[in-house]
C-alpha cells in the first residue's frame, strides 16, 4: 500500500512540477538512519517520501495529527508514528529506536512548521540517531509549501547533506550530541545559504 500510494502521489505532484533531488548518493546504502529535514508545510512531507523511493520512510509526527480519523488514517499510510512535542519522554525514543534497529529509515522535521522559529525537536533528531548509533542525514527542502503554491508551479528541490556520525571517542555523550547538533545546524544553514545564492 505504501509504494502504491507513494508512486501515485509522485505522479500527481509531478503535474505541478518535477522534484529536483540533489546528492541522493549521500544516503547510506545499508542499515537504518535518520533524516532531519527542514519543514515549511505539508508538501515537503510528501516530497521527502517520494525522493527516497523505493526506500520507505517512517515519519515522527506531532500527536495532534492523529486525533482526527482521516488524518490518523493518512499518517498510518505514511508510516508515521505520534510523539508528544510538549512533553517528550523516554517513550518518544522507543518507537524510532526499534525502527532503526530493524534497519529502517526515520524522518524527523525538527524545525516545526516554520523554519524561522527555534527548533526544540532538533535535539530529538540528534538524540535518536545518537542513542541508536546510526547516521543522521541533513536534508533541505525548497519549494511550494501548500496547494496555492503548487498551482503557481514553484519548482521543488530537495538537497541531502553529508551523513553525520557519532564520534567514537572518550568524550561524554552530552558533548557528542552537542557536536552532532552543531554539525546538523551548520550543514542545514550552509545548504540553504548556497541555494539562495544560486537563485539570485
Amino acid at each position: 500500500m505504501y509504494h502504491v500510494a507513494a508512486y501515485l502521489l509522485k505522479f500527481l505532484l509531478s503535474l505541478f512540477g518535477r522534484l529536483q533531488v540533489e546528492q541522493k548518493e549521500k544516503l547510506p546504502a545499508n542499515g537504518g538512519f535518520v533524516i532531519a529535514c527542514t519543514h515549511i508545510g505539508w508538501v515537503d512531507v510528501l516530497w521527502l517520501g517520494i525522493a527516497i523511493l523505493p526506500m520507505k520512510i517512517h515519519y515522527m509526527a506531532k500527536k495532534e495529527l492523529f486525533q482526527k480519523r482521516w488524518s490518523k488514517w493518512l499518517m498510518g499510510k505514511l508510516n508515521a508514528f505520534p510523539v508528544d512535542r510538549e512533553n517528550p519522554g523516554p517513550s518518544s525514543l522507543k518507537i524510532p529506536r526499534k525502527l532503526l534497529n530493524e534497519g529502517k529509515i526515520v524522518g524527523i522535521f525538527p524545525s516545526g512548521t516554520r523554519t524561522s522559529e527555534e527548533a526544540p525537536l532538533k535535539r530529538g533528531a540528534v538524540t535518536i540517531a545518537c542513542s541508536s548509533n546510526v547516521p543522521l542525514v541533513p536534508a533541505v527542502y525548497i519549494g511550494p509549501s501548500n496547494f496555492r503554491e503548487l498551482l503557481q508551479r514553484k519548482k521543488p528541490r530537495l538537497i541531502f547533506g553529508d551523513p553525520i556520525l557519532l564520534k567514537d571517542d572518550e568524550q561524554p555523550k552530552k558533548i557528542q550530541i552537542q557536536q552532532m547538533m552543531d554539525e546538523l545546524n551548520g550543514q542545514l544553514n550552509t545548504i540553504q545559504i548556497n541555494t539562495k545564492k544560486e537563485l539570485h
